[in-house]
């Protein structure tokens, strides 16, 4: 028999138990990676939807910690794996960040080498200030700015850190000029804050709420474009600069070529999990809004986001230190 006509049957035989094994799937634990460390939100947020989705699946989902090349070594070492659903990333706005801001970082187009599963969560940042400074609102912390250019202190977790690019969107809409200042993450920049070394900064919900409620800063608004429920009171930057919405955001991912019965079952498993109550107290307890979404909608999120950061990290310059 020519060597193609075997080739042809062997698939055609091998063809049911291909299927078989993507409706029987998962039958062994299913790998979730992240490109954080263990311990901080995106971490503690990743192993609480693995473990609402292993209800779902009826197997373990195992969280694998890749840190490392600013998320990279997690998204690439999916993007890599065999597309059998058994390797998933919980993928985050890094992957929108890091084509434009450091582009020999794979992979270099993100939505070509990885399959959108479906949204996560957004996690919105709190500008919040020292209460030296004279502003009880946001049009006030920007003419006060304005009234004082390249005075006030700006800090952020890091260059190209997503607070810091919410602060550069925040100054390019405002037009005001302000000094960034890098830290090497939120918690030293938070200590400055307090100490009236830094002005201002785009902080995470959960580390912002503790010194708001302590008096030790003073909140002036929140980067998604609606309010946060933990903080009702205190409006969104949108309500001042009309369409503003900057938030970190994590949504799953899985190897191109994986199986439609298999994404299928995740995006649903996925589903099930962002929607349950519980879980949805426990995210918002943690200043996370859960957010229900299917492939097209993280496809649409992540193709968005590449090209407005995109764009702001070209315009302002930015480098990765």
């Amino acid at each position: 028999m020519p060597a193609g006509r075997r080739t042809a049957l062997s698939l055609l035989l091998a063809a049911p138990a291909m299927v078989r094994a993507q409706e029987n799937w998962p039958a062994r634990p299913v790998t979730m990676m992240t490109g954080y460390a263990p311990g901080g939100l995106t971490d503690v947020m990743t192993r609480l939807i693995a473990a609402r989705m292993s209800r779902e699946l009826g197997q373990p989902l195992v969280v694998e910690n890749r840190v490392g090349g600013a998320t990279s070594v997690a998204s690439t070492a999916v993007a890599r794996a065999a597309p059998d659903g058994y390797v998933t990333l919980m993928g985050a706005s890094s992957l929108a960040i890091n084509p434009t801001l450091q582009p020999g970082l794979t992979p270099r187009e993100p939505l070509k080498e990885l399959l959108p599963v479906g949204m996560a969560y957004r996690s919105a940042f709190v500008l919040h200030v020292h209460p030296a400074v004279p502003a009880q609102t946001t049009a006030e912390f920007i003419a006060y700015a304005k009234a004082n250019p390249g005075k006030v202190n700006f800090g952020s977790s890091g260059t190209g850190a997503v607070n810091h690019l919410c602060l550069e969107l925040f100054r390019s809409r405002a037009g005001m000029e302000v000094v960034h200042i890098p830290y090497r993450g939120g918690a030293p920049a938070l200590i400055d804050l307090q100490a009236g070394r830094i002005q201002a900064m785009f902080q995470a919900a959960l580390e912002a709420i503790p010194v708001i409620r302590d008096g030790r800063t003073r909140p002036l608004a929140v980067s998604s474009a609606a309010r946060l429920a933990l903080l009702p009171d205190v409006p969104a930057v949108a309500e001042t600069l009309a369409g503003f919405d900057a938030v970190f955001w994590q949504g799953l991912f899985v190897p191109v070529g994986t199986p439609e019965q298999v994404v299928a079952r995740l995006t649903e498993a996925l589903r099930t999990a962002t929607e349950d109550p519980d879980l949805r107290a426990a995210m918002a307890a943690q200043g996370v809004a859960a957010e229900a979404g299917d492939s097209a909608a993280l496809r649409r999120l992540l193709a968005e986001d590449t090209e407005m950061w995109g764009q702001l990290i070209r315009q302002a310059g930015i480098k990765p230190d």
